[in-house]
């Protein structure tokens, strides 16, 4: 039997490939840069998902913070939708103390709670090269019928002299079926000092 070769050069200018090109695309909407900002917004729309990504986030004030977000359906003028949440999280330091560990991270789950999610299971240091990146996905968050989940990863240094690398995985749903119209993104206590976030759309 022949073997059959694709060129990649003859599909190179394809513009549509079966269904895929029904599938959609990923749109660029909107970037908020903190400088010692309280918080960062966003207003949501009709698309299927919304892709955020944290770039280079900066705790500038006190140490031992967490970087936080919830759910607003009046237009920004609260932020209380309830939340039920699960996460688990890896650590190791850098010296290499031994008690590296993978769990459950109990403590910044929620349980139909209006409580800000937390998007770091440790909290962020307040170091000159401190950072955080991650990203995190919400669903649908216009629909009229369904919860609206959201899933997430952060990696983060922790606060505190033992100069922790702590990856998170956080998932979970807001209990609502009313349109999510906005999210907020902040520190448990004082301001984003700097570092940006991108928004992005998906149909």
């Amino acid at each position: 039997m022949a073997l059959i070769k694709l060129n990649d050069r003859a599909v190179s200018n394809a513009t549509t490939f079966g269904s895929i090109s029904s599938l959609g695309e990923m749109k660029f909407i909107s970037k908020a840069t903190a400088s010692s900002s309280a918080s960062i917004e966003f207003s949501l729309g009709d698309y299927k998902e919304y892709q955020f990504y944290f770039v280079d986030i900066h705790n500038g004030d006190a140490s031992q913070v967490d970087f936080q977000f919830n759910l607003s359906i009046d237009n920004g003028s609260n932020y209380n939708v309830v939340k039920t949440s699960t996460n688990f999280y890896a650590f190791n330091s850098e010296p290499g103390y031994g008690n590296e560990s993978l769990a459950y991270g109990s403590s910044d789950d929620l349980a139909q709670s209006t409580d800000y999610q937390n998007i770091t299971s440790f909290p962020l240091g307040n170091a000159n090269d401190d950072c955080l990146a991650g990203f995190m996905s919400l669903y649908n968050p216009s629909s009229n019928v369904y919860v609206k989940h959201f899933t997430g990863r952060s990696h983060q240094s922790e606060g505190d002299s033992n100069f922790y690398t702590n990856d998170t995985f956080f998932a979970g749903y807001g209990n609502t079926t009313s349109p999510v119209t906005n999210i907020k993104f902040q520190m448990s206590s004082g301001n984003i000092d700097a570092g940006s976030i991108l928004m992005f759309g998906i149909n």
